[in-house]
């Protein structure tokens, strides 16, 4: 499994988290995004719907009663119904299952220190583990470049 991470330098994850999606969709894989609380829930899953006026990212939530069939679930918990390929982390949410997926996506806001902080102990952990790590850096346009 590899773990990367994503640094938003200038772009809130509002933004970016789509586009990150699109790129994960694109190479037809499945995701699970998990949020910390249910209204970041709420607030993606609307995002999702409405980030581009002329397409959106076909998504379902935990309230879903279609779980297994969505390319992209969102929540809370550990579930994983749709058996996707790539776990989003956003916001300093971790998970307990990571190893059931091929790819862990760690997107935080490089701008909280706090932030930062969480996301630095989670990266010597995850070497200490002996995870593939690498490191994406928010470009001022809004892409991302490998630092690491």
């Amino acid at each position: 499994m590899e773990i990367s991470f994503y640094h938003l330098t200038a772009q809130p994850l509002n933004i970016a988290l789509p586009k990150l999606l699109s790129k994960v969709r694109t190479a037809n894989m499945k995701v699970v995004v998990k949020v910390r609380t249910l209204e970041d829930m709420n607030d993606i899953d609307q995002l999702l719907w409405t980030y581009e006026a002329e397409s959106f990212l076909a998504h379902d939530t935990l309230k879903s009663k279609y779980q297994k069939d969505q390319p992209i679930y969102i929540t809370t918990g550990e579930e994983n119904p749709a058996i996707a390929d790539v776990l989003v982390l956003t916001d300093g949410s971790i998970s307990e299952d990571m190893e059931s997926y091929k790819r862990v996506l760690e997107i935080f806001d490089g701008n909280n220190s706090s932030a930062l902080d969480a996301a630095r102990e989670r990266w010597s952990k995850y070497k200490n583990d002996g995870y593939v790590i690498s490191y994406f850096q928010q470009t001022e346009s809004g892409g991302w470049v490998k630092k690491g």
